[in-house]
């Protein structure tokens, strides 16, 4: 075959050609007009293989050229400069970049860090990441609601900047944050005379609530976010939106984790706290084991010379709760004119919670930040049209017609549901916002149906042992990524969860299906299983566990996990006996004399009989030692043994007896 045939065939230049078949190995020379037949196929069988290689080196060439070009413009000042918060998750960061995420995550990966979309990053390592990819960083600072704002402007909704000088100033928006069961909604349930803790699954809150109450003549917007460790994602979304933070501890328990955890999530927020030392009503309350503990943490009290009020309160008794508003106030003022907003034009609100109710369809509750919110509104995420505003009520569940800053308020009428933290705003031009979203991808389908998970980077390298596939369903988005975000946590070198799929809503017909498929389990948090689909689980053989408790659902993904690893084989040898005289023998057994050469010979149907140069295996029937039965025979004693399944052993031979025990592997 010609070589001018071959590159033909090929599709590549001849002088191309030249170049590539000693590089793979096909060696006919820069002067050669023709090529062996045979080999021209070897190459054209190998073509397919060549051409990707060939394909991924031209990529990666041009992915260093473009970094390369990239820090050119670092180093010359030419680069487009960004203002980077002090922490931002990775789809923010690409959008402010204005690339995919998957080239943001993919630069992560190079630097060593494995992270997903919803993760935040701190200043440090996106400036790094924003350098390695061409732009110039510089800190931003932290204006909470004027960031919101600008980011929700920015997008193509067509909401208009008005001006806040002569707006009015809107109620403070207060988040309470904490360690678990250290009494973060007893103390609201003090200050708004309800009682949600009651309704709560363990007694911890598990969701974002924002509720409004009234002290005086000046209403207040409460944000209870929840304190178990699974909730951080949700605690820093609580903590970006509020203007005052209260820190509550209680006086009987101390600085616990997720009170460490709240106090760096306020810090990074730079958002004015109070210290509300709670339980004061227990004997072994001690206030000032707190204000220590927290000084460690520099926190340090009024009445030491500090900044941050302490203010000692019993939601129990309901005692201190008056100062502690007073003091919230008192806080409050202090920056009142970052609260000056406008009340009219179009509103830009921010999604505290949303999840699909089975009635109701998509719900989002949001807190307005700017503008008013009405009944009929149309709704934009992102540049996006997301609904429109079919019905609306507060925080007690009465219906209203507009919703003013600082207010929160249940939404219907969604047709994308949008995630925890979105910023939703109103647009005038709802036929723009309809040809943006032709343009752009769906962001979320707001059906109840759960979504195949993409597979992770981990996910290409090597797999561990046993890997268990689940299937979870949650009621509202942000316990749905709790969740998620703990389950990826269970893992170890030999075991691991992977979620195949998530979705929010009642576990479906489709779920229990597609579990069965590949012997998934499928796990509901706050959610349960209609009867049918109980019965179709139990057809299909799929598990289907159900809980309205985090922790609780937690311990049953290790179970499962627990209940899927391979059995432990563990292997001791109990002696050794070396065969001195052949008494009897048939067909499937042996009486041999022998003596103890090493350890101790045990009478127990556990033990196992190993012959030394062959590996014939056989177990023990019988022992004697002076015409005796006994028990065990110990080192350097004779006896006699009858051994079953190996009948050819000879004199000089060493018989191994060990004790296997078969125990199931600890996730430890």
């Amino acid at each position: 075959m010609n070589v001018t045939e071959l590159a033909r065939r090929c599709n590549v230049p001849p002088q191309e050609l030249y170049e590539l078949l000693p590089r793979y190995g096909f060696d006919i020379g820069r002067r050669a007009i023709k090529i062996d037949d045979r080999l021209a196929q070897r190459f054209l069988k190998q073509w397919p293989r060549i051409r990707r290689e060939i394909q991924r080196q031209r990529e990666k060439e041009h992915e260093e050229e473009l970094r390369e070009k990239r820090r050119t413009a670092v180093a010359e000042g030419t680069a487009k400069t960004v203002a980077i918060p002090a922490i931002i998750t990775v789809r923010d960061f690409a959008s402010l970049l204005g690339m995919t995420v998957s080239e943001v995550l993919q630069e992560l990966l190079r630097n060593g860090i494995l992270a997903n979309l919803n993760e935040p990053i701190d200043y440090a390592t996106a400036a790094i990441i924003a350098e390695d990819l061409g732009f110039k960083p510089h800190p931003k600072v932290d204006t909470r609601m004027e960031d919101a704002i600008a980011e929700a402007v920015a997008d193509e909704t067509d909401v208009p900047v008005v001006s806040t000088a002569d707006g009015m100033t809107r109620p403070p928006v207060v988040v309470v944050m904490g360690h678990v069961d250290h009494g973060k909604t007893a103390i609201l349930d003090r200050i708004r005379s309800t009682h949600v803790a009651a309704g709560e699954a363990g007694g911890i809150t598990q969701h974002i609530g924002a509720y409004q109450t009234q002290y005086g003549d000046r209403l207040v917007t409460f944000i209870d976010t929840p304190g178990h460790e699974a909730f951080t994602t949700m605690r820093s979304r609580g903590a970006r939106i509020a203007d005052v933070a209260i820190l509550v501890v209680a006086a009987d328990d101390g600085v616990q984790p997720q009170t460490r955890e709240a106090l760096k999530i306020i810090q990074a927020a730079k958002v004015p706290f109070v210290v509300a030392v709670n339980k004061m009503d227990k004997p072994d309350a001690n206030l000032d084991t707190v204000r220590s503990e927290l000084g460690a943490l520099g926190v340090t009290p009024e009445d030491w010379g500090g900044k941050t009020p302490f203010v000692p309160v019993s939601a129990k008794e309901g005692t201190g709760i008056e100062t502690l508003l007073e003091v919230i106030l008192l806080v409050a003022d202090i920056d009142e004119a970052r609260r000056r907003v406008e009340a009219g034009g179009y509103a830009t609100t921010v999604t505290v919670e949303s999840h699909v109710d089975k009635q109701e369809g998509p719900v989002a509750t949001l807190l307005v930040q700017r503008g008013t919110l009405r009944v009929g509104d149309v709704l934009a995420d992102a540049g996006a049209f997301v609904g429109k505003v079919r019905a609306m009520t507060n925080y007690n569940g009465d219906a209203i017609l507009a919703a003013t800053p600082s207010m929160p308020a249940r939404i219907l009428g969604f047709k994308v549901l949008p995630e925890v933290g979105d910023v939703v705003s109103v647009a005038a031009d709802a036929k723009l916002l309809t040809r943006t979203k032709r343009q752009k991808a769906t962001k979320r389908d707001a059906a109840p149906s759960p979504v195949t998970m993409p597979a992770r980077a981990e996910d290409e390298g090597e797999e561990p042992a046993t890997i268990l596939p689940v299937m979870i369903r949650a009621d509202v988005l942000g316990s749905l990524e709790a969740f998620a975000s703990e389950i990826e946590k269970i893992s170890t070198p030999i075991a691991r969860v992977r979620v195949i799929a998530k979705g929010l809503g009642t576990i479906t017909e489709n779920d229990v299906k597609q579990a069965a498929a590949v012997s998934a389990v499928i796990f509901g948090f706050g959610v349960r299983a209609p009867d049918h689909i109980e019965t179709l689980a139990r057809e299909e053989k799929v598990s289907v566990v159900t809980h309205k408790v985090i922790y609780e659902l937690l311990k049953e993904v290790r179970r499962a996990l627990e209940a899927r690893l391979p059995e432990e084989r563990i292997v001791e040898e109990l002696g050794q006996l070396k065969v001195l005289a052949l008494f009897r023998a048939s067909e499937h057994w042996q009486i041999l004399g022998g003596r103890v050469e090493r350890g101790a010979i045990i009478m127990d149907p556990t033990v196992q009989i190993i012959r030394d140069r062959d590996g014939a295996e056989g177990t023990l029937q019988a022992l004697q030692s002076g015409r005796e039965d006994v028990r065990e025979v110990v080192e350097s004693q004779e006896c006699g043994v009858k051994v079953k399944g190996i009948v050819d052993t000879e004199v000089g031979d060493v018989l191994k007896f060990i004790r296997v025990t078969v125990k199931k592997k600890k996730l430890g």
